[in-house]
């Protein structure tokens, strides 16, 4: 890990660097409507990327952003009406000023629908378009939330650090949304919308993890889009989305959780695991097949106390550093 004593200068030279990038997939990805579609290419985008780089295009669109540095407390830049979520090439973000442990804190994606989305962002130094990269979208619990403070979510949990161990070419985007409900959970479909569409990103390697409140909206996530993802971990929560949406996409979950947590016992993760593994036996689908896509995963109070801790749901967070857990989830 490197360290957080960035000087302003790298901090800048960073910045503008993911300008170049977004400003060369804004030119180039054009009509990105349909990112279920773009998901499903050959690699043809990234062919027309590089293409165009050669032209100069990227390069001209470059020295024109960087003359004109992006402040957070700018706001939005005008754009058109028209939804990214049902095209989001016309996406606009508003970058973020301040770095942490080598994440660009509080960047906003601007939602025509669902207002400003917050979100901090960790891009490796190696990312530079030109082929595909495994992404990672962290939830935080309540204390992570927005409300609570700009990079709160990155300073209470470790999720998106120790994600960091395991595929060097990975970006990690970690959002800070304002609740734990439907317009939370259509905020994080719209952010994964974004990178899906100006990112090369491998369509093969798309990953989730909610701890607590974060596993109640990404649970609705993925009863609105698991299409969208690789695999699912859930960490200390309860399930509040649809079941069928995943079932019908083949989403693989994992569900963690304390067997006597103090916030939500382990009977919601247990209901949530034998409503999934009944409608996969309903589907035909074999008893090998479902341990394939789906895990219950409830330690005791050995388990916690034999890493320090007593308290189960603020244990939780224990996860991040299991190897077995997290492995599964970046294994898929």
């Amino acid at each position: 890990m490197k360290g957080t004593g960035r000087n302003e200068a790298n901090i800048r030279m960073k910045r503008n660097r993911w300008m170049i990038l977004a400003a060369g997939s804004l030119l180039l990805l054009g009509a990105c409507a349909n990112v279920g579609a773009m998901r499903e290419s050959d690699g043809s985008t990234q062919a027309a990327v590089l293409e165009a780089e050669d032209s100069g295009l990227v390069q001209e669109e470059a020295e024109r952003q960087t003359e004109q540095p992006v402040e957070a407390s700018a706001g939005p830049e005008e754009t058109s009406t028209l939804d990214f979520q049902t095209d989001p090439s016309q996406a606009t973000v508003t970058e973020g000023t301040q770095e942490y442990r080598d994440f660009l804190l509080d960047n906003v994606l601007h939602s025509a629908n669902d207002g400003d989305i917050h979100y901090s962002v960790y891009i490796p130094d190696s990312y530079d378009g030109s082929e595909p990269y495994a992404v990672f979208f962290t939830l935080p619990g309540y204390e992570g939330l927005y409300f609570q403070g700009v990079g709160e979510n990155l300073y209470s949990e470790n999720f998106a650090f120790e994600a960091m161990n395991y595929n060097l070419k990975m970006i990690i985007v970690a959002p800070q949304l304002s609740d734990w409900g439907e317009t939370s959970a259509r905020q994080a479909i719209a952010l994964v919308e974004y990178f899906l569409c100006h990112y090369n990103i491998d369509p093969e390697k798309v990953y989730a993890e909610g701890y607590s409140g974060g596993g109640e909206t990404m649970s609705q996530v993925m009863g609105m889009r698991p299409e969208l993802f690789t695999a699912y971990l859930q960490c200390s929560s309860q399930w509040d989305g649809a079941y069928e949406p995943v079932v019908e996409s083949r989403t693989p979950v994992y569900l963690a959780v304390g067997e006597s947590d103090e916030y939500y016992g382990s009977g919601p993760s247990e209901e949530a695991y034998e409503n999934l593994y009944e409608l996969y036996r309903e589907e035909g689908l074999s008893d090998e097949e479902i341990r394939e896509l789906l895990v219950l995963d409830v330690k005791d109070a050995d388990w916690f106390e034999s890493r320090g801790w007593t308290n189960q749901h603020g244990g939780g967070g224990l996860f991040a550093s299991d190897e077995e857990i997290m492995g599964w989830l970046f294994d898929r």
